[in-house]
């Protein structure tokens, strides 16, 4: 059994986002020492990794509820898989939205540079 400060430690999260993980139903609920203290499994620190790589990946905890028992059997229902695919898009119109402003900006960049491109009026 881990002691939750230790299991924080391991995965490289705070305690306050095991017991956020453990309300949202992501981590299996802890049982408690005599003294009242939180303790998981060993395989506790490998569920809270893979909550970090969902979460990492730009997805919400409803999202990531709906996704753990998916990568944990290695079968996701179609639904799911819709979901990423749609995640994926969105994800992807927003970097090219961000190319295009950083285009935009190099193009900025340049005018400013340019001797006297930039000139103040009284």
């Amino acid at each position: 059994m881990i002691h939750i400060r230790d299991l924080a430690a391991r995965a490289g999260v705070s305690t306050r986002a095991l017991r956020y993980y453990e309300q949202q139903g992501l981590l299996h609920a802890a049982a408690r020492t005599t003294s009242g203290q939180r303790v998981y499994t060993e395989n506790a620190a490998e569920r809270v990794e893979l909550i970090q790589h969902l979460y990492s990946a730009g997805l919400s905890s409803r999202d990531v509820a709906v996704l753990i028992p998916c990568v944990e059997n290695r079968e996701a229902p179609a639904e799911a898989v819709t979901m990423l695919h749609t995640e994926r898009q969105r994800l992807a119109r927003e970097i090219k939205e961000l190319q295009a402003r950083l285009t935009r900006l190099d193009e900025v960049i340049v005018i400013a540079t340019v001797p006297g491109a930039c000139t103040t009026n009284p």
